[in-house]
């Protein structure tokens, strides 16, 4: 099938290369020359695990073609999908200006009947608007919403093993071609060549378990336009939930001596309710969770609803960062003004580069705001990162540059080589051994052995 994708970020990007390698011509399209340039040599012009690999061989085989033109690649798609930004305004509503501009360029340019696919998350009756753009330039051509569930740090991954596959439009024909399109997709992940990816192949083995083998078809959930897009932002809103819930837990657990990680494998033994994201540390963020909460909030005060709930669950995120930075004051007896601390971890999650509203990132400038004296290291994300924050950070080259000297050590992002570190051998780099685990994730008991002085949070 040949298709268009209307933006090259985390979910464009990621999708367009993979139905590329599946089989069909995919244009991908962007505003940004340096964007597009990057992906013509067969980059990245981000870090996501596996995905460059992806881009390579479709762009040299000619099935991935970066443009700028909609003019060149939209009347040969049969199929536009849009996946480009819808960042929040400052009341809480979400910008959608690059999806009324790019579903109008799409209009323009493309045949009668071609099928828009809106992939970006957007706040519901989006898609009624937009079939206003296509009425208004004179075109017929359905809408469908077909909202993405990928994860960034895993994007490749749950492209590939879709754990639902949620569809929405008023017209049945427009849902049929759309679902045959990605079915493309998940077909190409039961026959995929490892050996010819095998940073995708580290990732997949160690998910291995987790790879679906539930058909397809079974996992379509076909529904109506409204509904579709409602799915996505209740879903991103329903985590953050989670995630806050097991922060305000964590704050009872430091003051009777209860441990947090205990006490969520219970809770998350019941299987009404799961593991998944009942996680205290630092809080959430990133470029969706923040944003679709917040637009769930403005939505719902549209249409008359007080979201009391979700209002709550913002509040207590935004008090996390704070209640960090507590806990690293209590650490270096009550004083963050001239001590050395390390930050380990800038973007807001492992597996990627992305520094969007990252946890780590306010910690990093809350620390510096006491007068903190901060390094910072991150495997992928320094480069963004040099632009975001002061010339009062050290920016180390490596984890021991970052521990040279420090007197408090913070996990603030959970990379793996931070997990894994060899804290008998990385002891000798500190002034004072303090470590502060606000994602809980270091071996509380093995490194206190060591010597080492250690917080959690909601492990005391």
């Amino acid at each position: 099938m040949n298709i268009s994708i209307v933006g090259t970020g985390y979910v464009g990007l990621t999708t367009g290369a993979l139905l590329a390698a599946a089989g069909n011509k995919v244009y991908c399209i962007d505003v940004d020359p340096n964007k597009i340039n990057v992906v013509k040599k067969g980059k990245s012009h981000f870090y996501e695990q596996g995905l460059d690999q992806f881009v390579k061989k479709t762009v040299d085989e000619g099935s991935l073609i970066p443009t700028l033109s909609y003019e060149k690649s939209i009347p040969d798609s049969e199929v536009a999908i849009i996946c480009v930004g819808t960042p929040s305004k400052g009341d809480g509503s979400v910008d959608l200006s690059y999806v009324y501009n790019s579903t109008e360029s799409i209009a323009r340019n493309m045949k009668n009947g071609t099928i828009i696919v809106q992939k970006s998350t957007v706040p519901v009756g989006t898609g009624r608007r937009l079939q206003k753009i296509i009425s208004r330039v004179g075109k017929k051509g359905s809408v469908v919403s077909c909202p993405e569930f990928l994860a960034e740090g895993s994007a490749v991954f749950d492209s590939l093993n879709m754990d639902r596959f949620v569809i929405g439009s008023e017209s049945e024909p427009a849902k049929q071609k759309v679902i045959k399109l990605f079915q493309s997709l998940d077909d190409y992940s039961r026959t995929l060549d490892l050996e010819s990816f095998d940073e995708f192949a580290t990732i997949y083995n160690k998910k291995l378990s987790k790879f679906t083998d539930i058909p397809f078809e079974d996992r379509i959930y076909s529904m109506s336009l409204e509904s579709a897009e409602l799915v996505k932002v209740s879903a991103n809103s329903f985590l953050t939930t989670k995630i806050s819930f097991a922060n305000s837990i964590a704050k009872i657990c430091d003051k009777v001596g209860a441990d947090i990680n205990e006490v969520m494998d219970g809770i998350g033994a019941d299987h009404r309710i799961g593991r998944a994201f009942l996680y205290a540390g630092l809080g959430w963020g990133g470029g969706c969770f923040p944003k679709d909460t917040a637009g769930l909030v403005y939505s719902a005060e549209e249409q008359g609803v007080d979201f009391k709930l979700l209002k709550s669950v913002v509040d207590v995120n935004n008090a996390q960062i704070l209640y960090v930075v507590r806990k690293a004051k209590e650490m270096l007896k009550g004083e963050l003004e001239n001590k050395i601390i390390t930050v380990l971890g800038l973007s807001f999650k492992p597996g990627t580069s992305d520094i969007r509203i990252s946890p780590s990132i306010k910690l990093v400038k809350n620390l510096t705001y006491n007068h903190a004296k901060i390094r910072v290291y991150d495997p992928k994300a320094m480069e963004n990162t040099e632009q975001e924050l002061n010339n009062d950070v050290y920016f180390a080259k490596d984890i021991e540059d970052a521990l040279r000297g420090t007197e408090l050590a913070i996990l603030a992002t959970e990379w793996p080589e931070f997990i894994e570190m060899d804290f008998s051998s990385l002891k000798k780099f500190f002034k004072t051994p303090n470590l502060l685990d606000a994602r809980n994730r270091w071996p509380k008991e093995k490194v206190k052995k060591l010597g080492f002085s250690y917080s959690g949070i909601g492990r005391s």
